[in-house]
């Protein structure tokens, strides 16, 4: 019988796009398995977009049944409407994974960054192309919420031995 290789699930939250990225461990290296967005309705309401973003988290959650969900922290917004809406997409995610029993890590943007192309500060691009790079794609990771989303999901690869 074969061990079943660690799965990790990336988001990273939105209320108009929230980027997925799910990885799977295939010895030293990481296989991509999904990424994409989830995108409700713009003529959705607030609180049903939270909806379908918890429903797009939980059929990934049940379709590849990671061991741990990774997603990115909040970070200061000049506007407290555009935080709170972000914190209630966050929220979304982080009931989804504690709904099915799965560990949840979050990520500063920067940590992401720096853990998948050595600064802080990377680019969009110059995530894309480290991903693209990291994972064996053909091509460049479309679109950047998707690209951010396999970036956490890698940031939590390379340090999920520092969370036993």
């Amino acid at each position: 019988m074969s061990e079943k290789k660690p799965i990790i699930l990336g988001i990273d939250p939105g209320t108009v796009v929230t980027g997925y990225g799910v990885i799977r461990e295939t010895g030293r290296d990481w296989e991509p398995l999904d990424f994409g967005c989830i995108r409700p309705s713009l003529k959705l309401k607030m609180h049903e977009k939270y909806l379908a973003i918890f429903e797009g988290i939980d059929h990934l959650l049940e379709k590849y049944q990671p061991e741990a969900v990774s997603v990115e922290t909040q970070f200061v917004y000049k506007n407290a409407q555009s935080a709170l809406k972000l914190g209630m997409a966050r929220g979304a995610v982080v009931i989804a994974a504690a709904r099915r029993g799965v560990a949840v890590f979050e990520y500063a943007p920067s940590k992401a960054k720096l853990a998948v192309v050595g600064s802080g500060s990377a680019s969009k691009f110059q995530v894309q192309r480290m991903i693209q790079m990291q994972l064996k794609l053909s091509e460049i990771p479309e679109p950047a919420d998707a690209a951010d989303a396999l970036a956490l999901a890698l940031c939590h690869a390379h340090t999920r031995k520092f969370h036993v």
